[in-house]
């Protein structure tokens, strides 16, 4: 027989419902057509219990964002998960191009529906604005890094003097969720053909 849950286990499981919730009402109907009584509804939980665990919608927007990007509750910063150490550590710049691509993927394939709803919301709403500004200041963060540790394998040198600053800015581009959004959710290719082109467009525009 299956020990009893923790009341932290419980309480960890009836967030998840909730955040669970929010994501599919959320990419069903968008952030403002979407109340906290639907989010209980369907989550099966009573409103308060919404509010007191996150204390309101946009605080429930953001954690679900982190949790999304992430894959998981854990405080760990991006460029200190296994994923991101990986590609700091890769041995020569095709190969750590292709594991941001497949790193990227990963990221999405969970995020990119809360990052449309982050996005599109933002237009209307300050607060969403903030959070859509701080998410991307963050991915710039990740992949200024990465493109910093890709100039040091090439020896200084990619292709078309870019730098380790516009570097980054073809990577937030190419790996982005906008670009992502377009192809796989507007054009209907697989997460996999992305990861494919990703990794290509990525070698042919930063590498000599």
């Amino acid at each position: 027989m299956a020990a009893p849950l923790s009341r932290a286990e419980k309480a960890l499981r009836t967030r998840r419902r909730m955040l669970d919730a929010a994501a599919r009402l959320f990419a069903a109907h968008g952030w403002a057509r979407t109340t906290v009584e639907d989010i209980a509804r369907t989550a099966e939980v009573g409103v308060q219990t919404v509010y007191f665990t996150f204390g309101n919608k946009r605080a429930l927007l953001k954690e679900l964002l982190d949790t999304a990007v992430a894959g998981d509750f854990d405080p760990v910063a991006t460029l200190d998960r296994p994923w991101a150490r990986e590609v700091l550590e890769a041995p020569d710049p095709a190969g750590q191009l292709a594991l941001q691509a497949a790193g990227a993927r990963r990221v999405l394939e969970r995020a990119a529906p809360v990052l449309e709803v982050v996005r599109a919301a933002a237009g209307s709403d300050p607060e969403i604005a903030a959070l859509w500004r701080a998410n991307h200041e963050q991915r710039h963060t990740v992949q200024l890094r990465f493109a910093e540790a890709l100039v040091a394998k090439a020896g200084g040198a990619l292709r078309g003097g870019h730098d380790a600053g516009s570097a980054a800015d073809v990577a937030m581009t190419v790996l982005g969720p906008e670009t992502y959004g377009l192809l796989v959710a507007g054009r209907g290719w697989t997460a996999g053909r992305w990861e494919r082109w990703a990794a290509d467009a990525l070698v042919r525009q930063l590498l000599p």
